[in-house]
């Protein structure tokens, strides 16, 4: 949890564009995102001295720092767990910022893992040894639970039985993705929304996770600018405020096959985020006007809801019922088409998303925002935000 809540802001969001080939090395989608994040603030690339970035991320900081001309860097990082340290590089910029570490940070995800690699395939070729992560893989994968796909289904079988969730459920995320993305120029699915019909009729990935519950794989990079808020205020871009950023594990935590615990129908490490964030804040759900909720497959988002109060154990289906999630809804989310329907960036494009909705220059902008609500990688020791108009 943030110490320093409502003094620093994301001020600067800068994306390539989200494609299946781009042609080009992930090098120059970090490099291009990271220029255009600068040039949105209106600060030039010398300015920057701290890098924040994924334990997945290959594109390593001295050579985008060297290929922005950058001579040196104070502060750099790298926060561990795929997609579940989006929010979190966001946490670990704000605190050098803050703490004076740094001036300007860079929060960054760049890759090819479409035309490059495709992402989705999963461990099957990967390595055995003695080293702990190489070991907890062997508890999984004899089983043929190799794919991001198949841990999840597992998760989501499990969800249904015990709270009576259908695949129709599970679509109408889907639907609300793609049909925000539709508005979306930025998005890979802009003008191609879904029914919930062509949902249940998408062939099936590992039962009972359907091809359209599932995100891209997107070739592309996003990247965000932090400073403090008195720096942001002299900036070209409205701030979004960081009202408060948190991580968090929870017990018997596993990469996505956190088999072992008593329930497996809930999400408890991001109940430790949203505990933090609401103590942090002093907000709660109903001050939440909308959210950027990780979205690599939809069974995962229902039990989001739930973690952060939004609704009870096992009410998250009724709670999304009748178009709540779209525009116009009680609260909308994935407003950019989220990873299912805009990219799958390992989140990264949510909290650009996050920031446009404070800004107030989201292509489907939700009335009267003032605080929203991101979170990362589900499954995984994770990370979340609230980004605010309200400074201190």
């Amino acid at each position: 949890m943030l110490t320093n809540a409502r003094q620093t802001a994301i001020v600067g969001i800068g994306a390539t564009e989200f494609s299946k080939e781009s042609g080009r090395t992930p090098m120059r989608l970090a490099v291009e995102a990271c220029l255009a994040a600068c040039a949105d603030a209106g600060v030039d690339p010398s300015q920057v001295d701290g890098m924040s970035l994924f334990s997945m991320e290959r594109n390593h900081e001295i050579e985008v720092a060297r290929n922005l001309g950058i001579d040196e860097l104070r502060f750099f990082s790298m926060v561990n767990h795929g997609g579940g340290g989006g929010c979190a590089t966001v946490a670990m910029a704000s605190m050098a910022v803050h703490s004076g570490a740094a001036d300007y940070v860079l929060a960054y995800r760049a890759f090819n893992e479409r035309s490059w690699r495709r992402f989705g395939t999963g461990v099957a070729g990967h390595h055995t040894g003695h080293e702990a992560d190489d070991v907890s893989y062997s508890w999984t994968s004899p089983f043929g639970l190799v794919t991001p796909a198949q841990w999840a289904a597992m998760f989501a079988t499990r969800y249904m039985h015990d709270h009576g969730a259908t695949s129709e459920d599970f679509g109408r995320i889907a639907v609300a993705d793609r049909r925000h993305a539709a508005n979306n120029p930025a998005a890979f699915f802009h003008g191609r929304p879904i029914t919930l019909a062509e949902h249940q009729e998408s062939r099936m990935i590992a039962d009972p996770i359907r091809l359209l519950d599932c995100c891209q794989e997107s070739d592309g990079g996003q990247a965000l600018l932090i400073t403090t808020l008195d720096r942001a205020r002299d900036l070209a871009q409205r701030p979004a405020v960081i009202g408060a950023a948190a991580q968090g594990v929870a017990g018997g935590q596993w990469m996505m096959r956190s088999y072992y615990r008593d329930d497996i129908t809930g999400l408890p490490e991001m109940g430790v985020v949203a505990r933090q964030l609401w103590k942090s804040t002093g907000l709660g759900p109903t001050d939440i006007q909308t959210a950027m909720l990780y979205d690599h497959f939809t069974p995962l988002v229902l039990p989001q809801f739930e973690e952060f109060g939004f609704c009870g154990p096992g009410e998250a289906k009724d709670f999304i019922a009748d178009g709540a999630i779209e525009i116009g809804g009680r609260l909308p989310i994935n407003t950019n088409g989220g990873q299912l329907g805009e990219a799958y960036i390992h989140g990264m494009n949510g909290i650009a998303e996050g920031v446009r909705q404070v800004r107030g220059t989201s292509v489907n902008q939700v009335d009267d925002v003032t605080n929203v609500l991101v979170t990362s990688g589900s499954g995984v020791p994770t990370s979340g935000l609230v980004l605010t108009t309200e400074g201190p």
